[in-house]
């Protein structure tokens, strides 16, 4: 098994789908648009075979920022040490938040974790041999 897809609701459809397109390198296909349901949504494939789906609806309510169970975040493994960080600074540069600097973890990652356009927490990950 693998994972095919993991879908994120969303009120900035576009401003995601350029996030992901433009940082991560994830290729884009054409909107699809069901005008009967009011949705909207993007796949974004990556070069691992998984995508994302970015998804909104008229009827979608905004996140609360309370903890909760569910999904926590989503992590994007980089080429190595020096990658976590340049992508970091440039994510830090161009305005998006970095809620956690990058550093060595207990586990043997080297990471950093950023937000998205809608505030969820992306992992900049390496995992150091």
């Amino acid at each position: 098994m693998e994972i095919a897809h993991i879908a994120l609701w969303t009120n900035r459809l576009e401003e995601l789908r350029d996030f992901y397109t433009r940082y991560f390198n994830g290729r884009s296909n054409e909107k699809y648009v069901n005008p009967n349901k009011g949705f909207e949504s993007y796949f974004i494939r990556f070069d691992d075979g998984c995508a994302l789906e970015l998804m909104c609806c008229k009827d979608i309510q905004p996140r609360t920022p309370e903890a909760r169970t569910g999904f926590c975040h989503m992590a994007f493994g980089c080429a190595n040490r020096e990658a976590v960080l340049v992508q970091t600074e440039r994510l830090r540069t161009d305005g998006y938040r970095v809620i956690s600097e990058p550093r060595m973890t207990g586990d043997g990652y080297f990471e950093s974790v950023i937000e998205d356009p809608d505030g969820n927490p992306i992992e900049l990950t390496w995992k150091s041999e």
